[in-house]
């Protein structure tokens, strides 16, 4: 069935309040729920006990709370990295350790906070008997692994067994207790200790495994089916957890530092001179043959892709339209009843259609601009940049968006003619900025992608590539998208490093760009006078972004990447 529209915004809601209390919790800024997945960015968070999966159109509010106060203590309490060196290889036991490890965060929370206990109690709860209503208790082995479940949650935090099925479980407890004494009375002990807790939680899963081993081959024996076969119960306690997917290699992040010079100085960040400082139409700079050329290739690279603009253009409408006014609807059969049809309702009392209703049309009330980083190393990832840009601008066209495509370099590496003037003034110390800025204008916000759709191709065009000062470029696009009529303004920045130029950094110190943008940055996230946003190509902006999501630049640009994108853009922040 599907949810109503109330049902979603409530469901909405709820995931959004969790997910205030997981940043509460864990300090962590960009953490966030995202189709029912406690998400990084845009990348979903491992899923390490089946009690911390959740669903916001069915659970409760207290058990969506417990879920996502079970996620934040993890990522608190818990050394993913040295997790990983200490877990086992056998998959059984891994599923097993990874639960066992998820119950000692939770037993760490602290005595002060009862509701935040009480989340946790709840939400354990309430998944045990999800899982003996599911008939996962009615076999030997769901059993077995049931019971281990629930003696290590109340060993370890002290919180008694679940009453409606303590009874069931007793005999089971009473016939594993002598094999599992030792380990489990060593979680209790050492629940404050990681690394010692992992030596008792791998000595106990490799026990309740071999259980699990000689159980299955009983059955085997008994009923002549193949032991190999995996077990109902095994299967669907795997399936409920999700650690491996999300533990993939990491992109790397940004390095930064703080700027003694820009601390020091009393104006603040400063340019040397902007006389050469320029704002060009790239597309001026290639010969129009060769512009087509440009155009053609990349309309065979998104071609070959199959994506679908429409469906994109659904997505982008969906998170930015805002209903608006348009006209009345006639003819309907609920709502304002129309005077012109009053007579109809007496001479036709079975005629229902004699109402009217407001009629309400979606209407992109915002403009999103993509700032492209023209450094030198983007040249190499500058094709699937290119893709995504203007497939993006389509569809953002298609749903009614204002777009703006924008690009930063410099007019020459190592200073030009701004680091000669320096040189010739006998080199005054800390002069600033120390190059001569390019800006690119590939499209402005009052054209369409039809008419630029040539220039956006420039991006191919190798040379404009040189150094990058990001922080001024960012000033100048949000001055541009400040200047737009729309009440929503998006400033997408497309970057694979930080903000680099030889020539000013040897000339004042190696973070002097770095600070600067994160200063304008953080200026316009005070103002809100425009959302920047980055995507980092291959690379984590966060030092610089607070919204900000990394893109593997060898993985292909799909139909997922691109709604995945589409809804981070929209998302409201």
């Amino acid at each position: 069935m599907t949810a109503s529209p109330e049902a979603v915004c409530a469901a909405r809601r709820r995931e959004a309040l969790c997910a205030a209390a997981v940043r509460a919790l864990t300090g962590d800024a960009a953490l966030h729920y995202r189709g029912g997945r406690l998400c990084r960015q845009l990348r979903p968070l491992p899923l390490h006990a089946p009690h911390l999966r959740s669903n916001a159109h069915e659970d409760d509010f207290a058990s969506l709370r417990g879920a996502a106060d079970g996620a934040a203590l993890r990522l608190t309490h818990s050394d993913a990295a040295l997790h990983r060196l200490l877990s086992p290889g056998d998959p059984v036991e891994r599923l097993l350790f990874e639960l066992f490890e998820q119950v000692r965060c939770e037993a760490l929370a602290l005595p002060g906070m009862h509701g935040l206990a009480h989340n946790l109690r709840y939400r354990f709860e309430a998944w045990s008997r999800a899982y003996c209503r599911a008939g996962l208790t009615d076999g030997h082995l769901g059993m077995l692994i049931y019971t281990v479940v629930q003696i290590v949650w109340s060993r370890v935090t002290g919180w008694p067994v679940l009453e409606a099925t303590e009874d069931l479980i007793e005999a089971t407890r009473a016939g594993i207790g002598p094999t599992i004494g030792v380990p489990l009375a060593g979680l209790r002990r050492h629940r404050l200790d990681q690394r010692a807790y992992a030596h008792d939680a791998r000595e106990l899963a490799c026990r309740v495994a071999a259980m699990l081993d000689h159980a299955r081959a009983a059955l085997a024996t008994e009923t002549g089916d193949d032991a190999s076969e995996p077990d109902d119960a095994l299967t669907s306690f795997s399936l409920w957890v999700d650690f491996d997917e999300s533990e993939e290699a990491q992109p790397a992040r940004a390095q930064t530092g703080d700027s003694r010079v820009l601390g020091a100085a009393e104006r603040g960040y400063r340019a040397y001179t902007t006389q050469f400082d320029r704002e060009i139409r790239p597309g001026t700079l290639v010969r129009k043959a060769l512009l087509r050329e440009y155009r053609e290739r990349l309309d065979e690279r998104i071609a070959a892709r199959g994506i679908n603009v429409a469906r994109i253009a659904r997505v982008l409408q969906a998170e930015l339209a805002v209903p608006q006014r348009d006209g009345w609807s006639f003819g309907e059969e609920d709502g304002r009843i129309d005077g012109r049809r009053l007579a109809q309702i007496i001479s036709s009392p079975a005629e229902r259609r004699v109402f009217t209703r407001e009629r309400l049309r979606p209407r992109g009330d915002c403009v999103v601009g993509f700032l492209i980083d023209c450094s030198g190393s983007m040249k190499a990832h500058i094709e699937p940049v290119a893709m995504l840009v203007d497939t993006l601008v389509r569809a953002s066209e298609q749903a009614g968006l204002a777009t703006e495509v924008l690009g930063f370099t410099t007019g020459v590496c190592n200073g030009g003619r701004a680091r000669l003037e320096w040189l010739a003034r006998g080199r005054p110390p800390h002069p600033g900025r120390l190059n001569e800025i390019c800006h690119w204008v590939f499209k402005g916000a009052d054209e369409t992608w039809r008419r630029t759709r040539a220039e956006i191709a420039a991006l191919f065009k190798a040379d404009l590539f040189r150094e990058g000062v990001d922080g001024e470029a960012v000033e100048w696009a949000c001055t541009r998208l400040a200047a737009c009529a729309q009440a929503r303004r998006i400033l997408v920045v497309i970057s694979d490093g930080s903000p680099m130029d030889a020539a000013t950094a040897q000339a004042n110190d190696a973070f002097y760009l770095d600070n600067h943008l994160k200063d304008v940055v953080a200026r316009h996230e005070m103002l809100r006078d425009v959302d920047v946003i980055g995507l980092g190509v291959g690379l984590d902006l966060s030092p610089y972004y607070r919204h900000c999501v990394a893109l593997d630049p060898a993985a292909p640009l799909d139909m997922a990447r691109f709604v995945a994108l589409a809804r981070w853009i929209g998302a409201r922040r």
